[in-house]
């Protein structure tokens, strides 16, 4: 295989490890999971915002590791951290370790993100970042449609699940030595997040933000609505995965509609999509049809964002691939950090109907922040990877 293929390829898979199965799959098992171990919707909540907290650790710790010691060791730990921490989720015998387990497992999403890009600003050349970027960010969708098929298979099993998630990570992790770049990054990128700040990286953390506090509408209780509204049980659950993580493979092309289109109109058209999804899984009127057509909206919607989130932060810093995806990939979490926890209030105290519209409006807030008021470099991709281009917001050196 051309090795360019078989580094897209482990990246993907790297992606499909730790955001499919170690971070998004527990929503999926959330129902057998909350009355194996007596969770309500509240503990529910605040145990998925632990994982995008830990996320938020991880990814500052993971970019400022990725310009010291290389792509390669901080990719294949974060490999091994999301088989240790799914392990522990697997063995977890109440709701404290499962708090603990869920975030290790939740914090390798943040360790996986910036070795990726630094390695494709490594191996892959300008013209073909966005594509691979947005390829290997993909993944995502991969593992949470395939965690579906295996909620099926093993019903109210997750435990099991859970395990075989863990030996996912473990191969993915051997993989990664193999192929992942190793070395130190570019001097470039070791202010970290210092000195970044300009009117594109702040409008590109408002839209980040609130679209990932939406967000947690699905990947947090995506199940519980779906049981609530449906009585779905794992079955019908892991129906709704598939759906969601199947279209998301359409976020793999979000490089190529921002070259044609820009990052302003495709964004918008996304946060709506996203927007229709939840209400299409957890407004009253919801239905089997209306859930499976609104996960797979979402699904699209949610991993074409990201792409857009990662190519809007890469453009903003050219030189700095690790820090413009951190900024965008941060924020999101920080967005679902809050989000979750808020969700499962509202849930609790108020019922669906208010926290499904309250998280759909949430997220078409997002479509406020512009990405760029002027410069041509972020609607064009001959001119996303010049550094003598304009950047998002700033002026030409």
């Amino acid at each position: 295989m051309n090795p360019t293929l078989r580094f897209g390829a482990v990246g993907f898979g790297l992606i499909a490890v730790t955001y499919g199965f170690a971070r998004f799959a527990f929503g999926l098992f959330l129902p057998q999971i909350s009355a194996d171990l007596a969770l309500g919707p509240a503990l529910a909540g605040l145990i998925s915002g632990g994982a995008f907290l830990a996320y938020c650790v991880a990814i500052l710790a993971s970019a400022a590791l990725t310009e010291r010691i290389g792509p390669r060791a901080v990719a294949v730990t974060a490999a091994l951290v999301a088989g240790i921490g799914m392990v522990g989720i697997a063995a977890a015998p109440g709701a404290i370790p499962l708090a603990g387990a869920v975030m290790l497992a939740g914090s390798s999403t943040g360790l996986a993100s910036p070795p990726m890009a630094a390695a494709v600003a490594r191996r892959v050349a300008p013209a073909g970042r966005d594509a691979t970027n947005t390829w290997i960010n993909a993944g995502t969708s991969a593992g949470v449609a395939l965690s579906g098929p295996i909620a099926l298979a093993l019903g109210a099993e997750w435990r099991f699940a859970f395990l075989g998630f863990a030996l996912a990570a473990f191969a993915l992790a051997l993989a990664a030595a193999r192929v992942v770049p190793a070395g130190g990054g570019r001097m470039a990128e070791t202010a970290g997040l210092t000195g970044i700040l300009n009117g594109g990286i702040a409008r590109l953390v408002a839209a980040s933000f609130l679209t990932g506090a939406a967000s947690t509408a699905i990947w947090s209780f995506g199940g519980e609505l779906a049981a609530i509204r449906l009585g779905w049980g794992t079955e019908g659950t892991g129906a709704l995965w598939v759906g969601i993580g199947a279209a998301g493979i359409a976020g793999a092309f979000a490089g190529r509609l921002v070259a044609r289109f820009g990052i302003d109109p495709v964004h918008r058209a996304f946060l709506a999509l996203m927007a229709a999804g939840i209400l299409g899984v957890g407004a009253e009127f919801a239905s089997p049809a209306t859930a499976i057509a609104g996960g797979a909206l979402f699904g699209a919607a949610y991993v074409m964002l990201t792409g857009i989130y990662l190519v809007w932060g890469v453009t903003a810093l050219p030189d700095r691939p690790a820090t413009g995806l951190t900024v965008a990939f941060l924020t999101l979490a920080i967005g679902q950090t809050v989000g979750a926890p808020l969700f499962g209030l509202i849930l609790e105290s108020l019922g669906p109907d208010t926290a499904v519209a309250a998280f759909a409006a949430l997220g078409l807030g997002g479509a406020l922040a512009r990405a760029d008021r002027s410069a041509p470099a972020v609607r064009r991709r001959s001119a996303r990877f010049n550094p003598r281009a304009t950047p998002c917001g700033n002026q030409s050196p």
